[in-house]
């Protein structure tokens, strides 16, 4: 019958996995599915979806020679434009704008002449101003089957034209947004296999140091791998056919935390199934007794993770609103397969597994013999002092905080290793207006189109346009019309990720809004990053709280006090500063990160927080199970010992898991895994174990208050004869707290 079981769950879960090959192609990653939904810059993409494609994006090509442009560069230059408009299907227009400003005599010219036809007049029209450097500009359509997938080789057959037609000192440069679209896209194209690779073997590594058997190992690692691909199967469904969004950010934190937290809750039930395997003879009776005492804990702390995750659908962030509820179904059937097939393996392949640490029925484990029942007994001494001690220290490492430079990061700044579309933007700036290939991009009413180009001529930080009377509202803006809707851009005479851009958005906002009838609009790449970075720092404002909230509603309800959940919600609350404090000065002092992205510390907060609160349950529903045997303070030393070690274990793998984030070259990415495996770290090591183990001993029964166990502190309990209470050193015993409640 348990064979049978498990074939059905197992085929079940294979049937899902069976279609987490096609999440990728489920995958929105066009713009607008990233940005605020009501935010300014996404309606007008909405606007202007008749009148400007938003799935088409430039590169700018740049041929530089230091010494100045020749009359055989120019040619080159024009030879290499007729190349680019015709090697992709999907290239809607390859141009040189100085070539457009020229006369049609020398438009003519250009096209027909060779080098000695080209006069020095003309080579210094359509050159920089320096005369160092040419441009050309080639509009990209991106696929809407394809998507950014296509854009690298793209992008790279678009460099090997213009480095066939740069040679004798002559360079040439392919930068701007399509460029450094493509960039993004190779750098999340192992989002998928590199990373999961690293996590894996991570996982492996830290499997066989915790269990130090041959076997063991292998059925945790089954149960995490099935867990993965059902879970990308569930998201695949869901995607579409409940039309869940979901992008390559959230399709890769997916798989680092199903398999993170999947292999902790498979760690939790491991080590209460081996405790109970010296208490049963027949394996049956020690699972049926293990579920029953660790299940509840695990349920709890993963209904908790997935409640605080979907609190994120509640975020203005499109990106991270839907990475909320991805991430919370990986974790629901995280939960199904180690509470379904794990069992069933460990039941089936019988106590032999634990090789060569098998354990045998009546043998008795002697509490205070492991490494946390010594630290138990040492921190029973001088509770107050320890726990003391303890916030003080990660209190100044909160202090940190204070260095953590969280904005809108410019696009070098976004990778953690040199890019070439970085490269070439550069070099582009020194020749050519900095924005001119992420203009401002600007709807309006029609009527009122030339007196809203003439407001933004007045702006300071934006280049003039046409905004001349017409009877045709599209040429007195020199942009395009239809159906009583204008629009319209503006070069910035700035970069469009700084804050000159981000202060000439709102400027321009500013004017154009208070123009009567024109119902105008701004957007733009610049546009767009200053509302990211206003939803996020809304986000954070609401969903900070929200989170604490759920957590302390689970902790109240699953600990049935109110006491014990307002001092562990500190605890976490303490833990998450000092990590992001510590994290925030080895980003300047070490990595020499220019800052972090405006989502982080919310996405920090959330893996934190929800996953740090499983240390927290798996903890404090032991010592709450031995403190009605015992009593609080040796429950809370009897609960250390016999979870202390599972805990840091599972602190280890998690945080392993997450630090392969860094495998891929992405700040963002890089800078949340070490925050998240800084923080688990911190919570196993020292607050979990430490800080609320001497908090407990020092509070005493009052963590309870007010339910009944904190009224009888485990007086009146007649003892489980299955589960009699575990012996408990002397020193455990005896240890005499400096404040008893």
């Amino acid at each position: 019958m348990i064979i049978v079981g498990l074939v059905v769950a197992v085929v079940a879960l294979a049937a899902f996995a069976s279609m987490a090959g096609k999440l990728s192609g489920v995958q929105d990653n066009d713009i607008a599915s990233w940005l605020p939904g009501d935010a300014e810059s996404t309606e007008v993409i909405e606007r202007t979806s008749e009148l400007a494609s938003d799935d088409e994006s430039p590169a700018i090509v740049a041929f530089v020679r230091d010494s100045g442009i020749t009359a055989a560069d120019v040619v080159a230059a024009r030879d290499a434009l007729l190349e680019l408009l015709d090697f992709d299907k999907n290239v809607v227009s390859a141009i040189s704008p100085a070539a457009l400003a020229l006369d049609p005599a020398a438009q003519q010219t250009l096209a027909t002449a060779s080098a000695d036809g080209i006069s020095d007049d003309l080579v210094a029209k359509l050159t920089s101003e320096d005369g160092t450097a040419l441009q050309l500009i080639v509009t990209y359509k991106i696929d809407d089957t394809a998507g950014f997938e296509e854009l690298p080789d793209a992008i790279d057959e678009m460099r090997d034209i213009v480095e066939s037609h740069s040679s004798g000192g002559l360079q040439g440069y392919v930068g701007g947004p399509l460029a450094f679209g493509a960039d993004q896209a190779t750098a999340f194209a192992g989002i998928d296999g590199i990373l999961l690779l690293a996590a894996l073997g991570v996982v492996i590594v830290m499997l066989l140091l915790t269990y130090r058997s041959p076997f063991l190992w292998l059925i945790p690692l089954f149960c995490g791998i099935l867990s993965v691909g059902a879970a990308e199967g569930v998201v695949y469904l869901l995607a579409k056919y409940a039309d869940l969004t979901v992008n390559g950010q959230s399709a890769g934190i997916l798989a680092v935390l199903v398999l993170g937290a999947g292999i902790d809750y498979a760690l939790l039930l491991v080590a209460r199934y081996r405790e109970e395997l010296r208490n049963f003879e027949h394996r049956i009776d020690a699972m049926s007794h293990a579920l029953r005492r660790a299940a509840p804990a695990i349920v709890a702390s993963g209904l908790t993770v997935v409640i605080g995750l979907l609190c994120l659908s509640f975020a203005q962030m499109n990106s991270t609103a839907g990475l909320g509820p991805v991430t919370a179904a990986g974790i629901v059937v995280a939960l199904l397969v180690m509470l379904i097939v794990l069992p069933l393996l460990l039941v089936i392949f019988g106590r032999w597994v634990f090789w060569p640490f098998v354990p045998r029925f009546g043998d008795v484990k002697a509490e205070g013999s492991g490494l946390w029942g010594r630290v138990g007994t040492q921190v029973a001494k001088r509770p107050r002092t320890v726990w003391v001690t303890t916030t003080v220290l990660l209190g100044l490492a909160c202090v940190g905080m204070t260095q953590l430079n969280s904005g809108v990061l410019a696009n070098a700044d976004t990778f953690t290793k040199e890019q070439p579309s970085i490269v070439a933007d550069e070099v582009i700036a020194q020749h050519f207006p900095a924005g001119e290939g992420s203009p401002l991009q600007v709807v309006a009413n029609a009527s009122e189109a030339v007196a809203v180009s003439k407001a933004l001529d007045t702006i300071e930080g934006l280049e003039p346009g046409s905004s001349t009377p017409t009877d045709n509202p599209a040429e007195g803006t020199a942009g395009v019309a239809k159906d009583g809707i204008v629009y319209f851009e503006r070069t910035l005479t700035t970069a469009s990720d700084t804050e000159d851009a981000y202060d000439t958005v709102e400027r321009a906002r500013d004017v154009v809004h208070a123009i009567d009838g024109a119902d105008a609009q701004v957007g733009g790449i610049s546009a767009i990053s200053l509302d990211i970075r206003e939803a996020s720092s809304a986000d954070n404002q609401l969903i900070i709280p929200l989170i604490l909230l759920v957590v302390l509603l689970v902790l109240g309800v699953l600990l049935r006090s109110i006491m014990a959940p307002l001092i562990l919600l500190g605890t976490v609350v303490l833990s998450f500063g000092a990590a992001l404090g510590i994290s925030a000065v080895v980003f300047q002092q070490v990595f020499d990160f220019a800052g972090t992205d405006t989502s982080f510390p919310l996405f920090a907060f959330v893996f934190l927080v929800a996953l740090g609160i499983d240390y927290n349950i798996f903890l404090m529903t032991r010592v709450r199970e031995e403190s009605i045997k015992v009593g609080t303070r040796r429950g809370a030393l009897i609960g250390l010992a016999a979870t202390g070690g599972v805990i840091t274990s599972a602190g280890l793998v998690l945080a392993g898991t997450f630090s392969a984030l860094a495998t891929l070259p992405i700040v963002f990415l890089a800078q949340l895994g070490f925050v998240v495996a800084l923080g688990v770290l911190l919570d196993t090591i020292i607050v979990r174990s430490v800080l609320v183990t001497a908090l407990t001993l020092d509070v005493g029964r009052w963590m309870w208050w007010p339910s009944h166990l904190w009224r009888t502190d485990g007086s009146h309990h007649v003892a489980d004869p299955d589960h009699p209470a575990d012996p408990v050193d002397e020193l455990h015993a005896e240890a005499a707290p400096e404040h008893k409640a």
